[in-house]
């Protein structure tokens, strides 16, 4: 399943065959090497009732909100590559890399996980990471174990790693890229947590 620029697509974070979070988004790009997803503003989000004993952090949002963010993952990679822009201009700020396990095709977009860490790469260069010291917290909630908290941070070291040699894939121009004005927002089916 390939899709064009401009499809409409189901974004989903998939705990052990449980879906945990829905979001909208459009195809920006999709070949062999790269599947880049545009979340408009007013692209929606779905939440599971349950997020392992209590609401997602996110659950009193309906939508994304501000400038429009983009994401860009490669096949069988452990992250994506946020792209994040600010103000009216759409200045580029940088690039926000969300540790996730690779994402999988569905026949309505695809599912990944979240893996709670993240690391920011601002525009003048240098990193930092972003919610390391929730990790030992999921382990208490059952969401992840020891070892597959330490598999998550051996994975940020390696982006990190990456990062302060001067390696990375992502082109430049993706920080000046814009979306088809005539894209519209995207919808989330109401089924979104039943059926793939």
């Amino acid at each position: 399943m390939t899709w064009k620029p401009g499809d409409a697509i189901l974004r989903r974070e998939v705990w052990h065959d449980e879906p945990k979070v829905g979001w909208g988004g459009i195809v920006a790009a999709d070949t062999p090497d790269l599947l880049a997803l545009y979340m408009p503003e007013g692209s929606p989000f779905g939440f599971a009732d349950d997020f392992f004993g209590e609401p997602h952090p996110w659950s009193h949002r309906d939508r994304w909100h501000g400038n429009g963010v983009l994401q860009l993952q490669r096949p069988g990679e452990s992250y994506a590559v946020w792209v994040f822009w600010h103000g009216a201009e759409r200045e580029f700020q940088g690039w926000y890399v969300n540790v996730q396990e690779p994402f999988r095709r569905t026949t309505r977009g695809f599912d990944t996980q979240d893996l709670e860490l993240d690391v920011w790469v601002p525009r003048d260069g240098g990193w930092e990471y972003k919610d390391d010291e929730k990790l030992e917290a999921w382990v208490e909630r059952g969401r992840w174990t020891d070892a597959e908290i330490a598999a998550i941070r051996s994975e940020g070291a390696a982006i990190t790693a990456d990062v302060d040699a001067g390696r990375h894939w992502w082109g430049d121009e993706w920080a000046s890229w814009q979306p088809d004005p005539a894209w519209a927002t995207p919808t989330l089916p109401a089924d979104w947590a039943t059926s793939s």
